[in-house]
């Protein structure tokens, strides 16, 4: 009988991690391939290619946000579970393959222009329900990838997997467009065959987790708070057989619940105005989607670029200092787009809207890594889940409400149209910082 040396386990811990952290870059970069042309540009332009309404399109991109409702659930249910891999391959496998009904839809549809509101339906409903059986998993993705990251490369090891799946997104983005502008047979045929490559990617981003260290959430659950009870009182347990008691715990932390409310607020005030951007580009700039897809290209590879920079400072200041100063960028931003009108030529039009562009990816990424990283800093570890869930609940309803909101505060002339929703998103995201003052981050 072989008996292994402290030594010599604490080696293969560290290879099991590191292989693990490497399978879920791997993982991240093929999966950006599937949610780009599952949402963002690519699935609004076949949208428009089948003629939806502007309603109809806003219904896809809020959607998914609502979606995000289920996830204290899917936090619920996984916690329940013996194997974070397990209910991860439940969950996310037919999240991806549901979309195979829509390349069916688009074969069947052929040159047949009647059944194009048909397919918008479809697309609108397996745009819902594949965010549905996503958002059940997504709490428990990121629980097991916080169980997995050591807290001292947190900020080096996120910065890195984002920049992995930017890369793939800023390859992928530009090559699709490419595909479904020039196949011969039409944009929603050439869709159909994006698609087709989008849901094998994102099939085989599901293997990569094989490659990872699983996570019994009983097991770990227990030995967390095995810990947490030699810090606090035997009263301040929440047991695990009490599902209401463990979907309440995160709001006995006044920390936490301070962070709840800034990512609601930013949530709202940012999606009053996010999702018209690329709306005002189009139709009141009238740049071609051709230009704006470049543009989103663009934003991606600073963002990639910045995600290092951001990752290290975030090790060495904490998460906070970074959401604050970069969220006041940020927050700004909408009314860099009133400048545009003040260009004179084409020309200083084009290189604004680069500059723009490329400002806009390198303090976002400071934005996406901070949120992701304070959250994981700042949750109890037998409560990660569920705080996860919750967070991303409220940020999901917030969001589709500050959608709604400025799609409707667009239409009346005494809001000065687009410009006030503008305006508006402005000021109200330099008050959702507010909150974040008083919340307490670990270093």
């Amino acid at each position: 009988m072989i008996v292994k040396t402290y030594a010599e386990e604490d080696r293969e811990l560290k290879v099991s991690i590191r292989t693990s952290l490497q399978a879920s870059s791997i993982d991240g970069s093929l999966s950006t391939v599937f949610s780009n042309i599952t949402s963002g540009v690519l699935l609004s332009s076949f949208l428009i290619d089948l003629g939806a309404s502007p309603f109809e399109i806003g219904m896809a991109v809020s959607l998914p946000m609502l979606a995000n409702l289920l996830q204290p659930l899917g936090a619920l249910l996984s916690n329940r579970s013996h194997s974070r891999h397990n209910y991860g391959l439940w969950t996310f496998l037919p999240s991806r393959l549901l979309w195979l009904v829509l390349i069916i839809g688009i074969v069947l549809k052929g040159s047949n222009a009647n059944l194009s509101n048909e397919l918008v339906y479809l697309t609108l409903t397996l745009v819902f329900t594949s965010n549905i059986l996503a958002a059940l998993g997504s709490a428990s993705w990121m629980s097991w990838l916080a169980a997995l990251v050591p807290a001292k490369l947190r900020g080096r090891y996120y910065s890195v997997r984002s920049i992995v799946s930017n890369v793939t997104g800023l390859l992928c983005l530009p090559i699709a467009s490419f595909i479904i502008a020039n196949w011969q047979g039409g944009s929603v045929t050439g869709y159909g065959l994006v698609l087709s490559g989008g849901i094998l990617a994102g099939v085989a981003s599901l293997t990569c987790q094989q490659f990872m260290i699983d996570i019994n959430p009983q097991k770990y659950r227990t030995a967390c708070q095995v810990e947490y009870q030699t810090k606090q009182e035997r009263e301040q347990e929440y047991p695990q057989t009490n599902l209401f008691k463990n979907l309440i715990a995160p709001f006995h932390d006044r920390n936490l619940i301070f962070f709840l409310i800034y990512v609601a607020f930013w949530g709202f005030a940012v999606n009053l105005s996010a999702p018209f951007f690329n709306l005002y580009m189009l139709e009141n700039l009238g740049v071609d989607i051709t230009w704006v897809t470049l543009f989103s290209s663009l934003s991606s590879g600073a963002n990639m670029l910045m995600l290092l920079v951001w990752g290290r400072l975030s090790d060495r200041f904490g998460n906070r200092p970074l959401l604050i100063f970069m969220g006041i960028a940020i927050a700004i931003t909408p009314l860099f787009w009133l400048i545009t009108s003040l260009a004179q030529v084409q020309a200083q039009l084009w290189l604004y809207l680069i500059l723009f562009h490329l400002f806009l990816g390198g303090t976002w990424a400071a934005i996406d890594l901070g949120s992701n990283n304070i959250q994981i800093g700042i949750a109890p570890m037998e409560h990660h889940a569920t705080f996860f869930a919750i967070a991303s609940a409220i940020a999901g309803v917030s969001s589709a409400l500050g959608t709604t909101v400025g799609g409707a505060l667009a239409q009346y002339a005494h809001y000065e149209g687009i410009f006030g929703v503008f305006v508006l998103s402005a000021i109200l995201r330099l008050f959702a910082i507010i909150p974040l003052l008083f919340v307490h981050e670990n270093l």
